[in-house]
This record gives C-alpha cells, structure tokens and sequence, in this order.
C-alpha cells in the first residue's frame, strides 16, 4: 500500500482527543462486552448429541468355552500368586453408558484380590474391574508357566 504524507496525517486531528463518556449509556463491564461475542447455541443440546454420535462403540464379543476356560486359567494363577505382585495387562469391554456397545480397554497394574462374592478382581491402585468384563489377561510369565 502507497503511503503518502495524507495518510499519515488523516487522523492527527482526532488521535489525543479524549475518549468518549456515553451519558446515557452506563460503561459496560469487560465481561459482559466479552459475551456479547460469544458462539450462538441456537439448539441447545446440539452439541452433546453430535459428541455421542461420534463416540465409536463395539459390540461385546462373546468368549467361547476354550477362551473362558484359558481366561479363568490365566486369572487362578495371577490370583494365587498375588503376593509377587506380578504386573499383568487386563482387556476389559467397558459398557457405554448411553449407546448401545461399549469400548475395550488395555489396563496395566498387579492384581492385589479378587471378591468373589462381588464378581470383581482389584488392582492395587484400587480400581475394580468385573470379572465378566474381562476377555483377556497378558503378562510375560505366562510364556513360561503351564497355567491350564
């Protein structure tokens, strides 16, 4: 853009006037003139719905007689030696709250107890995961035991 001396002089007059006071107008506070620019919901609930659309979910697979029998296999030797505080990697389906399906999820942590009566297995952070939730246990000692 071309500058020229009229440019750089089209404001002089103006620029150390003082700022105007509206009379009739109180001064509004920053936080509401901050409002005043804010995103229009104009259907609200929109955007939850959009973000549980969104949510992948899977369908709970269901464990034949030989994977359950390895899974519970695997979960009695975890269990009876508990004690040694052996890390292990628990997939587990976790139920979406609103859809239909779920999510799997990989937790990494040693197995302090399991409560039969409640049909869960604790972690020794204190998360308790269902053991029907449960559809794989992974640790670097199962490759050399025999745990069937």
């Amino acid at each position: 853009m071309k500058t020229d001396r009229y440019t750089k002089n089209c404001y002089d007059d103006i620029l150390n006037l003082p700022h105007h006071v509206s009379v009739s107008h109180p001064h509004m506070p920053l936080s509401e003139r901050a409002a005043q620019f804010s995103p229009f919901a104009a259907l609200s609930g929109h955007r939850e719905a959009v973000k549980k659309a969104e949510r992948i979910v899977s369908e709970r697979k269901e464990l034949d007689e030989n994977a359950k029998s390895i899974l519970n296999g695997k979960l009695q030797y975890v269990l009876e030696r508990a004690a040694d505080e052996l890390s292990v990697q628990i997939t587990r389906f976790e139920p979406d709250a609103e859809k239909s399906g779920g999510i799997y999820k990989n937790i990494t942590g040693c197995i302090k107890k399991a409560d039969s009566r409640r049909r869960i297995i604790i972690l020794q952070d204190g998360l308790e995961i269902p053991i029907d939730d449960i559809t794989d246990i992974q640790g670097t000692f199962f490759d050399s035991c025999e745990y069937l």
